[in-house]
């Protein structure tokens, strides 16, 4: 029954009346109140009168040449003050709480997109917006375009080899490519090697290495070598690629930076070219016409803004020395 007359008296309550007793108190005096406020004397006095009738207790005493708060005004003041000061900051926690970004943030990605600009972001976002959630999807980079264009996917980070007019391609970094075998394989362990060296033995390539696709540099690199071998096996995923060369069905060209540990591993061998490796860009591809949740936002908008600030050397992998053993 208590609960239901404090909910009656707070629907009722008119707050106003309370910050009018609030200037009444700081300025000490209905008058100056009544500038403050910008309202008539008698309006005043009238307000200070509704708020005792409401809460039934006298709040000021006045009287000629008097102006004294009783105890309960004094009480009420404080809290009145308490209640300001959480209304006051009401504007801050609602602005932080509008900053505060959540959402998906959906990437399509070539498989062998693998460099610390993206890596690092994850972390970023992650650390300054843990409501944040990721769909990482990896495709072909023809199918990451297509998903791009069709405003599937909110924005792509791929290889390309040819440039739609529709959308937008931002130089993101830029990878060298060798050929590499694994241990079953004959060339493995093998110095000083040269690129006749590779020919007439069997390929593993990916679903891009065709000079009409986006791995034109490494099918032109075979083609001026005359590598003309048969392909033995193919996938779109660096995973499976890799998974084929170490289990020695063939030789096979992936990305430098990417192998280096499996290298050191003894898990797979490098081969030629030592030196002018193919290189290959990677691109993040937008569309301007798909709409971006703010997670989103963020995330393009700090890899655009790495790709303004740091100069292209500082987001080329070049390829490692090669160590006296592979030499």
């Amino acid at each position: 029954m208590a609960d239901r007359e404090e909910e009656k008296f707070v629907t009722r309550l008119d707050w106003n009346l309370l910050r009018t007793f609030v200037v009444i108190v700081e300025e000490g005096s209905f008058t100056r109140a009544a500038h403050r406020l910008l309202r008539g004397q008698p309006s005043v006095s009238l307000a200070l009168q509704r708020l005792e009738l409401e809460l039934n207790c006298q709040l000021i005493e006045r009287g000629k040449g008097s102006f004294r708060l009783t105890a309960a005004g004094s009480n009420l003041y404080d809290e009145c003050m308490d209640i300001f000061r959480s209304v006051s900051g009401l504007k801050e926690i609602t602005t932080a709480a509008s900053k505060e970004i959540s959402g998906e943030i959906s990437i399509h990605l070539a498989s062998h997109v693998i460099t610390p600009l993206l890596d690092d972001l994850l972390t970023e976002t992650r650390t300054l917006y843990p409501n944040v959630t990721f769909n990482i999807k990896t495709a072909t980079s023809a199918t990451v375009t297509s998903a791009v264009m069709d405003r599937h996917a909110s924005f792509g980070i791929c290889l390309v080899n040819r440039k739609l007019p529709d959308l937008t391609y931002d130089l993101l970094y830029r990878e060298f490519f060798s050929f590499y075998c694994g241990p079953p394989h004959p060339l493995f362990g093998r110095k000083n090697l040269t690129m006749e060296d590779l020919r007439g033995y069997d390929i593993v390539s990916f679903d891009t290495d065709d000079l009409n696709d986006a791995l034109r540099p490494v099918a032109l690199l075979r083609k001026q070598w005359d590598m003309a071998q048969r392909i033995v096996g193919r996938s779109s995923q660096l995973e499976e690629v890799r998974r084929m060369i170490q289990c020695g069905l063939g030789i096979g060209s992936l990305p430098i930076h990417v192998l280096e540990r499996d290298v050191r591993d003894g898990l797979l061998w490098r081969l030629p070219p030592y030196s002018d490796p193919p290189e290959v860009d990677i691109f993040l591809v937008r569309n301007p016409k798909k709409k971006l949740n703010r997670a989103e936002q963020f995330f393009v908008a700090r890899l655009l803004e790495q790709i303004k600030t740091m100069p292209l050397h500082l987001r080329t992998y070049p390829f490692p020395a090669i160590p006296l053993s592979q030499g």
